[in-house]
């Protein structure tokens, strides 16, 4: 483990505590009470000025309703190579592994994300192996790809959604988690489940948010494209 490995698992170690999810409550990780000052503190502390919010350092509703959803049907992943995209703490990654997939792999860009995401799954007992790359347009056969939370900005949501929409048609179980935001592609996606999920009232305004877990709709016969 590097220099800056150890001192980003040391700040998350000591900025956060072990937390269980309200709709993950087998799972402990290692989560904050608050962002904004977690968020000065990360670029204090290690003179980095410029770092990405602390997204890790939450359990998203979308990304609880996708856990519990892959917990209360592990058959969607059993044996499976799965991707959890955009993974942030790892929550849906590890109840994944904890389902019984085959191989997990966790996508995330951020450095503090990519060292959660391993502290979190050694935590909960379980292997995912982190991709520390930008994974969007790529495809390495994943059977099932789980999105939490991706569609807060315009420009990635569309393009992640155009992505995953692929992935889907050639046959991909896709399921993507979200508390309807702005940018969710509703008319192509159909609702699965909703469920109420307990959130934090400073990142979402409120203390309790719908989350659904969504999936592509099957082409109509007939059509191409």
């Amino acid at each position: 483990m590097s220099r800056r490995t150890r001192e980003r698992a040391a700040f998350v170690r000591a900025n956060t505590r072990l937390v269980a999810p309200p709709l993950a409550p087998a799972l402990r990780l290692h989560l904050a009470d608050e962002a904004v000052e977690l968020w000065g503190r990360t670029e204090r502390e290690l003179d980095e000025i410029g770092l990405p919010p602390p997204f890790w350092a939450f359990a998203w509703a979308g990304g609880q309703a996708l856990a519990r959803y892959v917990g209360d049907n592990p058959e969607c992943v059993a044996g499976k190579c799965v991707l959890d995209f955009a993974s942030g703490s790892g929550l849906v990654a590890i109840a994944a592994a904890k389902a019984g997939a085959a191989r997990v792999e966790a996508s995330e860009i951020d450095e503090f994300a990519q060292v959660a995401i391993g502290l979190n799954a050694r935590q909960n007992g379980v292997a995912v192996c982190v991709l520390a790359e930008d994974v969007v347009g790529a495809d390495r056969g994943w059977d099932v790809i789980l999105a939490g939370d991706v569609c807060y900005q315009k420009d990635m949501a569309e393009a992640v959604t155009l992505w995953l929409e692929g992935l889907a048609r050639r046959g991909a179980l896709v399921l993507i988690g979200d508390p309807r935001r702005r940018y969710l592609a509703l008319d192509r996606l159909e609702c699965l489940i909703e469920y109420r999920v307990p959130v934090t009232r400073a990142l979402e305004d409120a203390d309790v948010k719908g989350a659904g877990v969504f999936a592509f709709r099957a082409p109509l016969a007939g059509l191409k494209g």
